[in-house]
């Protein structure tokens, strides 16, 4: 049993009882590893290596408890991935400010291009722009964003990148523009509320989410990380929500993962990792109850020794997970 009690500047933080358990899951270390999605059909979780060796798909089989891996040729940067809906084997990819669409059959080492379904941010202007985190809400409509590549500079230097949404039978849609790094998504469909995280504001947001329509509106500041305008130590990354609704925020430089009730904007636990970088999550398993966690081995100091880049699994935290939907495209 761990008893926590921790008080940031942003807010108080109240304190809880917890058990949990973190574990490394059997899978190469990872570069810069995100955007885990957990596929309830094949019981599997899928994630990208972004700068990984050509940068790589993965996926970890819960059965076997071993992950796959594979590249997709010509293409070093790999910015997401969500399965295609209807479509075996196909999943949707960050590729620079693409969306493409491959087939993969879960082992191959190499998955196969099969077109280009969104480009976005064309010209010379946004040359030095690509996909981020993105991810599928509850009806299947494509979000996702851009930012400037960090190999251009510090990351806060700029805000080049904007927010979309996207389904086949729709228009592309600009949802918000001047955005530093796009990053965490979720959503809570029976509220109509939708959270979203730009790593350079150092908050989390909260907006009105209309289901028929897929707009957002009524943005608020939910959490704030700042220190009277100061930037935290970390950078808030991926993020995900259980079924209660609470919503759980990723920490690169933070090692940890902050659970957080949308009700309060508090803080309610902190999930501590053995490595600084923690980058994104994702609830999976059979019964949504395991907390898959995706992290990074470098950073502008160097690589980390392992376990950092290790994919990690949190068991015992008493919740569950919401399905995560596959992507029209």
């Amino acid at each position: 049993m761990i008893k926590l009690f921790v008080l940031l500047s942003c807010t108080i933080v109240m304190e809880v009882m917890a058990s949990y358990q973190v574990e490394v899951v059997p899978s190469p270390l990872s570069v810069l590893g995100e955007g885990p999605h957990w596929d309830i059909e094949t019981q599997s979780l899928y994630y990208i290596d972004i700068y990984g060796n050509k940068a790589s798909i993965n996926r970890y089989d819960y059965a076997e408890n071993k992950t796959y891996g594979a590249t997709v040729d010509g293409e070093p940067v790999i910015g997401f991935i969500i399965p295609v809906e209807g479509s075996k084997n196909e999943f949707a990819i960050g590729i620079g400010r693409r969306v493409g669409i491959i087939s993969w059959d879960g082992k191959s080492p190499k998955a196969k291009l099969l077109r280009i379904a969104l480009e976005v941010e064309k010209g010379e202007r946004y040359k030095t722009n690509r996909f981020n985190d993105a991810k599928a809400d509850p009806t299947g409509r494509f979000y996702g964003g851009t930012m400037r590549l960090e190999e251009c500079g510090d990351i806060f230097d700029a805000a080049e990148g904007s927010f979309y949404k996207y389904a086949k039978d729709e228009e592309l849609s600009v949802l918000r523009t001047n955005i530093g790094v796009s990053n965490g998504l979720a959503w809570n469909a029976a509220k109509g509320k939708f959270y979203y995280i730009d790593t350079c504001t150092s908050d989390v947001k909260e907006f009105d989410y209309d289901s028929k329509t897929g707009n957002i509106s009524n943005e608020k500041v939910l959490i704030d990380f700042r220190d009277n305008g100061e930037r935290p130590s970390f950078g808030p990354d991926g993020m995900t929500i259980d079924a209660e609704g609470n919503l759980y925020v990723c920490t690169w430089g933070g090692s940890r993962i902050l659970k957080i009730d949308p009700n309060s904007g508090k803080i309610v636990l902190e999930i501590k990792f053995p490595s600084e970088q923690i980058t994104s999550a994702a609830f999976g398993g059979p019964n949504l109850d395991i907390l898959y966690v995706t992290s990074a081995a470098t950073e502008r100091s160097g690589p980390q020794p392992p376990p950092a880049g290790s994919l990690f699994k949190v068991t015992g935290l008493g919740v569950k997970g919401l399905p995560m939907s596959k992507v029209r495209l």
